[in-house]
């Protein structure tokens, strides 16, 4: 048993990268610092520069690697929960290998060394097969394996092979790792039939603990730069759009009207650069809506484009990639037909599906037991994101997103439904949001789109918008107008129960997102104030502060609902709800009318909830700080251990969150909305893809909270 894992293959094309990231990510959720080390990558272009001192006289080591040219571990390097240097997680390259073997495992083993201390647990991935047919190479990733005293997980290719021809590859392997003295850990078949991974994963697990993973063709399939990188060249289109994956070819050699017949979604046009009606053709098709959304076009022939045609093509306002490449069509299909896509770090929907893929088939918590790495008690900002995405894929709730043309939405939207975060609900014109969504590079077709103009549901929205409007003096006939507005829409999909949530903001006011909410939703029976908090991620722990966002300056009375929703919310979380009303004065130290209402507040919510540990006035040293709790509040549950924080204002929790966010590198998630019946949140109108992905987990995580309510209040009534 270890707190390392050696991943290893016996052939090339396994698909290792898409199993390391799953176990990277895997080790990230359960412990802070996590390590990688490439024992052998591929040459580095250049001179070399050394990392480190190789001897003790301080002589550089001429064997160090220094540019980042492996792209797994550049992959892997680029994960959140790794904070290492590429120098430092790079053992040596192939050349050195066949240079001297021992020299090179040497160098291997002494890098892995001054890496790993660093590290709680490592994941160390083994070399790619870049020998064609070496025979030797696993043997030495297993004496590898062995010298590093870490156990090796085997990965196979399952493709075209059966179960006993998998068992035949693992037996060979297995002794092969016992002839070198080490361990096999588990095994995991990769690329097997979808059919046939019940029956795979039985086969090998007579033998050793075992997973299986069925193949997945964008994870094969190429994108616009894998294209480029085998003869092509870019002549024309965005260079944001080469990380797109090609889902076919069409060979583009007849008539242009036969052509478009066979245009496929995602597909690449090949043509011959002499075929200039073919090119505009296609280029124009891309373009209209009546037909599928391509991912480039191939000139092939070495031909130059007539200048009419350039200025016709530049006046299009088309971003789509064109390639030219000099051989014939055949030359050209042939040569491209071959090549397989890679997993990199820019290829955002790869790496989603990939991490997917592995959750659906592997058993985390068997894999991380195996390699035994406990759950450690701290909790890092990646931890406390990781378990947002898992708590909201257990029970998936319906989340409506109202602004469908915005590329990030779009492209969280995609993250989210590949994920199986929540089943999502688009607004907008479909025609419009397909349009955006092709051009942002996201697929959202598993989303479900609506138009709130041509909805069947708007009349009834309208009705019911102004019999609960009435006393404000709304019509049906002004509601029916009111209620195309993407933001009210969304809400009142929320009140009848067609999403169980709403994330919007990220291009409207916070003021157009949650009006809506305080019209119709309004609060729940435990308080009367909407609020928010914000989830402070710091080095090791999760803190919760509000309100940062919502009430300027709130009354006593608010201030204790404040404390209430907030202490709710962070149970909700995970985070055990020690409440600190905060104030300039401690205790009983202080007067004035601004302590006094914190006083006050204090008093209030622990009279309503006796139960939850709150503490106020209290200032924030005393509040975090056990040697200064023990001076000022000795006999406090919350001093110098409190999780959750209530600000007297919007003025100071403001700029208290913005600086502990920027001075103490922490992650700020939020603002999340909290006491009302239903969740919506808002969004910052800079919010990144990542920032949207989060809200939207959370607001899911709410709304099951919501449903546990109402199913536990049915109970009780019964």
């Amino acid at each position: 048993m270890a707190r390392n894992v050696y991943l290893a293959s016996v052939t090339g094309e396994t698909g290792k990268s898409t199993v390391a990231l799953g176990i990277l990510t895997a080790l990230t959720r359960r412990i802070g610092r996590v390590g990688v080390f490439r024992p052998i990558v591929r040459s580095s272009a250049g001179t070399a520069r050394p990392a480190e001192p190789a001897g003790q006289d301080g002589s550089p080591d001429s064997t160090a690697v220094t540019a980042p040219s492996d792209y797994v571990l550049d992959l892997l390097l680029a994960h959140d929960g790794v904070d290492l240097p590429y120098e430092m997680c790079a053992g040596v390259t192939y050349k050195d290998v066949h240079a001297d073997r021992d020299a090179a495992l040497g160098t291997i083993v002494d890098r892995y060394h001054r890496m790993a201390e660093h590290c709680d647990a490592v994941l160390v991935v083994g070399s790619d097969y870049t020998d064609v047919d070496n025979p030797t190479e696993f043997s030495f990733n297993a004496r590898i394996a062995a010298n590093l005293g870490t156990p090796l997980l085997l990965v196979l290719n399952g493709r075209g092979r059966s179960p006993e021809e998998l068992r035949a590859m693992a037996d060979s392997a297995a002794t092969e790792v016992a002839a070198n003295s080490g361990q096999l850990l588990g095994i995991v078949a990769n690329r097997v039939e979808p059919d046939a991974v019940d029956t795979i994963r039985t086969a090998l697990g007579a033998m050793s603990p075992a997973f299986a993973l069925p193949e997945e063709q964008l994870l094969s399939a190429p994108t616009v730069a894998d294209l480029v990188d085998h003869g092509g060249t870019l002549y024309r289109g965005d260079p944001a759009h080469l990380g797109r994956e090609v889902h076919d070819f069409v060979i583009a050699g007849m008539t242009l009207p036969h052509v478009l017949d066979r245009l496929t979604e995602g597909s690449v046009v090949i043509t011959p650069s002499d075929r200039s009606d073919v090119l505009i053709g296609v280029l124009m098709a891309h373009s209209a809506r009546t037909f599928p959304a391509l991912t480039g076009v191939v000139l092939n022939g070495g031909f130059d484009l007539p200048p009419q045609i350039t200025n016709l093509i530049d006046g299009l306002d088309v971003n789509l990639p064109i390639i030219t490449m000099p051989g014939d069509t055949f030359t050209t299909a042939t040569a491209l037909a071959g090549v397989r896509g890679r997993l990199t770090r820019d290829a955002t929907r790869k790496v989603e599906t990939a991490l997917t893929l592995f959750d659906e088939h592997v058993d985390e918590e068997a894999l991380l037991d195996l390699v035994d790495v406990a759950e450690s008690s701290a909790v890092t900002p990646l931890m406390f994101e990781h378990r947002l995405v898992d708590r909201a894929r257990q029970h998936r709730r319906h989340i409506v997103l109202p602004e469908g043309v915005d590329e990030r939405i779009l492209r969280a939207a995609d993250s989210v439904l590949r994920r199986g975060i929540a089943d999502l609900t688009v607004l907008g014109d479909p025609d419009r949001v397909r349009e955006a969504a092709t051009h942002a590079g996201a697929d959202v077709s598993a989303a479900t789109i609506i138009d709130p103009h041509r909805s069947a549901w708007r009349e009834r929205f309208a009705e019911e918008y102004a019999r609960r409007r009435a006393h404000k003096g709304a019509t049906v006939e002004a509601a029916h107008d009111q209620i195309v507005d993407v933001s009210y829409f969304g809400t009142m999909m929320v009140l009848f129960g067609y999403a169980d949530g709403m994330v919007s903001g990220a291009i409207h006011t916070t003021a157009d997102t949650i009006r809506p909410a305080f019209e119709v939703i309004k609060t729940g029976s435990d308080v009367s104030t909407v609020s928010s908090v914000f989830f402070m991620c710091l080095r090791d722990r999760v803190l919760v502060y509000g309100d940062c966002a919502v009430n300027p300056d709130p009354r006593a009375e608010q201030l204790a609902d404040i404390a209430i929703s907030s202490a709710q919310t962070a149970e909700e979380f995970g985070v055990p709800p020690r409440v600190a009303m905060l104030s300039y004065s401690t205790g009983e130290s202080g007067t004035g009318a601004d302590v006094d209402k914190v006083r006050t507040a204090t008093t209030l919510a622990r009279s309503r909830r006796p139960d939850l540990s709150i503490e106020g006035p209290i200032q924030y040293d005393a509040a975090v700080d056990a040697g200064v709790a023990r001076t000022k509040l000795p006999d406090s549950e919350v001093a110098g251990r409190a999780t959750v924080f209530v600000f007297p204002d919007l003025n100071t929790g403001n700029n208290t969150y913005k600086a502990v966010q920027r001075s103490a590198d922490a992650v700020a998630i939020g603002p999340v909305l909290q006491g009302l019946r239903k969740p919506v949140n808002d969004l910052s109108r800079g919010a990144q893809v990542r920032d949207i992905v989060n809200t939207i987990a959370i607001t899911a995580i709410q709304a099951q909270a919501v449903g546990e309510d109402a199913a536990a209040a049915k109970d009780a009534t019964r």
